[in-house]
């Protein structure tokens, strides 16, 4: 049993600096808090709407495809929504309306800082999400530092106008949207100045130096701070500090912030900050829950050249409960050795959470299973792929599916459905491996990923599909290669379309148009290449409204034909 972490809140100010200080200062390093910058991929994957969706929706709103997320009534931020009637984009700075029905643009709004955005739609409203940039480490210099991030709120009716801007402080994790709420995730790192060139000349030395500096600093420079912008009209805040709370250990080098707004609301407000003091950098959404994981990555690069299998890896995660419009409430927090590869490492399911991690330290995976109301652990597997790392994960009820990847690509399959008791059940060897795993009706999981020699080069995007209905023995049933290419849905599982009423699975291929697959319950056919067309560069995005596929490119958006993939009309940005 490994025990949970609990949150406890600071009780004064003086506290909070005084701990801050000194847990920094533990965790900084010759070059400040970060060596090294990593990006952590925020995966989903995409399908038609719920059920319930389509019974609600409009009859006169012809059937279409939504945001390719990871659970069912959670939506994820992308750079294009559909509401069946109109298509949202947002590309190279610009938020554009496209009317389905005539397809024409209807708007267009240049969005300040939006070159890296995404967007969530609810109603007329769309909420841009600015990323900026952020700064995770401030020098004393002169030069221009990336911008903070900033959530926009957008009315759709008619022209496209700005409601209210919000900015915040550091980086943007991620967003979940449910209903018309949206809770965004926030993580700053401390506005503290390390000399730029520090005149210690080992790296013990700066460390110490850089220390000395945190010593100085005082409680704002961690609190988080935001400014909303609704017309004339210009509000500031900054969460309180008895509005902090702390687990048991934390490194003093982010603090994690979660904000709930309502789409629908007449203006953005401060958000009801719910603030922590830890790292994050996965997260993963269901209708009752909100997760954030912070997998303690950073501590292999503190100081360069030390051995980094003699450091400890963990994956700290917190559980927040969450129900209408209201802010997410803390209800837990646990931790696993390992790391995660991203937010499809993670299930909730029957009362349970299930993990699959990778340590280095150990050579291998493991899937662990934790009670959701307090994040103990009661079950595991571990062994999975030794001297390999995961490259795909995907939970499916009381079913776990792992791939992992050095030469050869092990699929395990792993039965969860005695939480205490978890285990593999059946391995599929063949190379390559799939970077992402996505269901496609019973007992049928299609592999996204690369082909590969058996030494492990390389050979090109591979689209597998799997037969998993006996949990002994997992089989590839067909497997369509493209040499040489790859594909954005490798890493971004929002740039697949799966749209079951057709068996229609598109992926984008970086270059070369789109591949259209039909998906039977024994094989995969081609249903031919979309090409670019009109698109002068990669398509990166494809819906379904009614008998039409759309596909998204920086150029604009290209309207075929559903059942014979034929161009009808290209609309440019």
């Amino acid at each position: 049993m490994r025990p949970a972490l609990q949150l406890v809140a600071f009780d004064t100010c003086d506290q909070l600096s005084t701990d801050l200080r000194k847990a920094a200062k533990d965790s900084v390093g010759p070059y400040g808090f970060d060596s090294f910058s990593y990006e952590f991929s925020r995966a989903a994957p995409q399908g038609a709407r719920s059920m319930a969706d389509s019974a609600s929706a409009s009859k006169a709103t012809p059937e279409f495809s939504g945001t390719n997320v990871h659970e069912a009534g959670v939506d994820e931020p992308d750079i294009v929504k559909t509401d069946g009637r109109r298509i949202v984009t947002i590309t190279d700075g610009t938020l554009r309306v496209i009317d389905a029905a005539s397809k024409k643009v209807t708007g267009k709004l240049a969005i300040d800082n939006g070159y890296d955005a995404d967007l969530l739609l609810a109603g007329d409203r769309a909420l841009v999400l600015s990323r900026g940039g952020g700064t995770e480490v401030v020098y004393d210099s002169k030069m221009p530092m990336p911008s903070d991030p900033e959530l926009i709120l957008v009315d759709l009716t008619g022209t496209p106008r700005v409601i209210s801007r919000y900015q915040g402080e550091g980086t943007l994790v991620d967003a979940r949207q449910t209903g018309d709420t949206a809770r965004i995730v926030l993580k700053r790192t401390p506005r503290i100045t390390f000399p730029q060139r520090p005149s210690a000349r080992t790296a013990e030395d700066r460390t110490e130096a850089n220390q000395r500096v945190i010593d100085r600093a005082g409680v704002d420079a961690w609190l988080p701070g935001w400014k909303v912008t609704t017309g004339d009209t210009v509000e500031t805040g900054k969460v309180a500090c008895n509005d902090v709370r702390r687990p048991a250990t934390f490194s003093g080098r982010s603090m994690l912030t979660v904000l709930t707004f309502a789409m629908s609301a007449p203006k953005l407000d401060g958000g009801r900050p719910v603030s922590i003091v830890a790292d994050g950098d996965t997260v993963y959404g269901t209708p009752g829950s909100l997760y954030v994981a912070s997998d303690q990555r950073w501590r292999l690069d503190r100081f360069p050249g030390r051995d980094n299998r003699t450091v400890p890896q963990q994956t700290d995660i917190y559980r927040f409960e969450v129900a209408g419009a209201e802010p997410p409430v803390y209800r837990a927090a646990g931790k696993v050795p390992g790391f995660l590869i991203n937010q499809y490492a993670m299930s909730e399911w029957d009362g349970h959470l299930r993990v699959a991690t990778t340590d280095r330290s150990a050579s291998s995976s493991a899937v662990r299973v934790l009670k959701t109301d307090d994040l103990t652990q009661v079950g595991e597997v571990t062994g999975l792929g030794k001297n390999e790392r995961i490259y795909s994960v995907r939970f499916i009820g009381p079913r776990g599916y792992v791939v992992t990847f050095k030469q050869t690509d092990p699929l395990y399959s792993v039965d969860l459905s005695k939480p205490s008791a978890p285990e593999v059940t059946g391995e599929l060897k063949i190379t390559g491996y799939s970077a992402h795993l996505q269901p496609v009706g019973p007992d049928r999981l299609i592999g996204i990923g690369q082909e590969a020699s058996t030494e492990g080069r390389r050979l090109g995007t591979q689209v597998s599909l799997f037969d998993v209905s006996d949990p002994a023995a997992p089989r590839r049933l067909a497997q369509h290669h493209l040499a040489n290419a790859y594909s954005e849905a490798e890493f971004d599982p929002h740039a697949i379309l799966w749209w079951p009423a057709t068996e229609l699975l598109v992926v984008p291929i970086s270059g070369a148009g789109a591949l259209a697959l039909k998906v039977s319950g024994s094989g995969l056919a081609s249903a031919g290449e979309i090409a670019k067309g009109g698109q002068p560069d990669a398509i990166r995005r494809s819906l379904v409204i009614g008998d039409e596929l759309w596909t998204l490119s920086h150029g604009g958006l290209q309207a075929s034909r559903l059942s014979t993939l034929a161009p009808i009309a290209f609309v440019a940005n």
